[in-house]
């Protein structure tokens, strides 16, 4: 370490998936850095805490807080009721697809990829909308659905009709039953709001690099089943097209929530972007790192996936743009550790050094988190 009268510290972890979430994480650093400060005598910098996520599951913990979070009944994947939250600030919505359409909302016994539906993704941003919202960050991952976001759009007020003329809900796997989809009755709510889609996949909406045919067998499609609905997602990405002029279906991040953003391509103003980068702009953290000296950040487990659309890649990036050095503290460290420390990062620490094992360093992450901060504070003060 170089690093001599150390005046400022951005704290900027994601969550210890299973241990912490982000803001406890975050809590836990701050606590141990001013013990280890004050340990070595050394008076505590400002330490400013920026919980961080990568755009899916977490991200409204992230960005929102508490007090700031509204509670909506919608309708869950598998149609039945369920609670969902999303974050209102300012006329700015912070909404994550996982709250409303979210894998872990299904036991696993009962996961349905051919079933499962969008539509509560789509109450909650009409409940934005009518509240004044004219943002929305929507964070698409951790999704149950490979519906095509039909039903987020049936919920904003869009048709769909089968040949016969009926109207009717489409699922995964219903998307080649679509004759037509009306987008006239859209909620004219949605035309004045800009929709920024955050995720970090990018995955298009078809092909074997698909929504379909990379993600849907772990929402519970058999082999039978993925067939259908690639055909299915086939025929509707055709009428998308059709209907906006665009070729939504091709566009880098369509795939990512089993085909959320591509109806908000196709009929609002929307853009995908990556979700670190979503929620570093969110948070300004490039105006946090001024004056900073360094910057920890962290996650349960980091491996070469860190370097690929996550929170630790992207808050190294943008620290390293700016000259700030960045330190890990992480649960565990897997494959790919010598290339994050190639992209800038200057020194990995894991609380699996300091546990028993693997089962104790998930049940103390934060004591373990707190002493590693700790441990790391005197080493700084001792510079």
């Amino acid at each position: 370490m170089q690093h001599k009268h150390i005046r400022k510290i951005v704290i900027a972890p994601d969550s210890f998936k299973g241990s912490a979430s982000a803001r406890e994480a975050a809590r836990e650093i701050r606590a141990g850095l001013r013990q280890g400060f004050a340990r070595a005598g050394a008076p505590a910098p400002e330490l400013l805490c920026l919980p961080v996520a990568d755009g899916g599951e977490g991200t409204l913990d992230a960005l929102v807080p508490p007090g700031c979070r509204i509670s909506v009944t919608v309708t869950g994947p598998d149609g039945s009721p369920c609670r969902a939250q999303y974050g209102a600030l300012d006329g700015s919505a912070v909404i994550e697809m996982a709250g409303a359409a979210g894998l872990t909302l299904v036991p696993p016994g009962r996961r349905r990829a051919a079933e499962t539906t969008t539509y509560g993704v789509g109450e909650l941003m009409r409940h934005a909308l009518h509240r004044g919202c004219r943002q929305i960050l929507l964070t698409v991952g951790g999704s149950a659905t490979n519906d095509g976001g039909c039903g987020m759009l049936a919920a904003l007020g869009a048709e769909f009709r089968r040949a016969d003329g009926s109207v009717f809900l489409p699922t995964g796997g219903t998307l080649s039953e679509i004759a037509s989809i009306g987008p006239d009755g859209l909620d004219p709510l949605l035309r004045q709001c800009r929709l920024t889609v955050a995720t970090d996949v990018r995955n298009p909406l078809c092909g074997p690099e698909g929504a379909t045919l990379v993600y849907a067998r772990q929402k519970g499609a058999d082999d039978r089943e993925l067939a259908e609905m690639e055909r299915g997602m086939a025929h509707y990405a055709g009428l998308l097209r059709a209907l906006c002029g665009r070729p939504v279906a091709d566009i880098a991040g369509c795939g990512a929530g089993g085909g959320l953003a591509a109806p908000l391509l196709a009929f609002a103003d929307a853009a995908i972007c990556s979700g670190i980068e979503a929620v570093l702009d969110a948070l300004r953290f490039d105006r946090a790192l001024t004056g900073a000296d360094l910057v920890i950040t962290g996650e349960g487990r980091l491996d070469r996936q860190s370097l690929f659309g996550k929170a630790v890649g992207g808050v190294a990036r943008a620290a390293g743009a700016r000259g700030v050095p960045v330190y890990a503290f992480v649960g565990c460290v897997g494959d790919g550790g010598d290339r994050l420390l190639a992209m800038g990062i200057r020194e990995i620490l894991a609380i699996s050094d300091l546990a028993a094992s693997q089962e104790d360093s998930m049940r103390r992450a934060g004591e373990l988190l707190r002493g590693l901060a700790a441990g790391f504070a005197e080493r700084l003060a001792a510079v």
